[in-house]
């Protein structure tokens, strides 16, 4: 599955950090990186978990 991010909408908030700190991380300056955009079949549940999470939705797996 593919993973995007709307930054329009991500406040940089760290919670997908939390749960999957392998494919998602936080600069010196709050903004969010992606480490994959192809999520590995292994990391998905973790993936969706964040996606779910997002408290601006800005996280989309297609």
């Amino acid at each position: 599955m593919k993973l995007t991010v709307d930054f329009d909408q991500c406040e940089a908030n760290g919670i997908c950090v939390g749960i999957a700190p392998d494919v998602f991380e936080l600069d010196e300056e709050d903004m969010l990186h992606v480490a994959v955009t192809e999520v590995p079949a292994d990391r998905l549940a973790d993936v969706e978990t964040a996606v779910a999470q997002c408290p601006k939705a800005a996280l989309k797996l297609e």
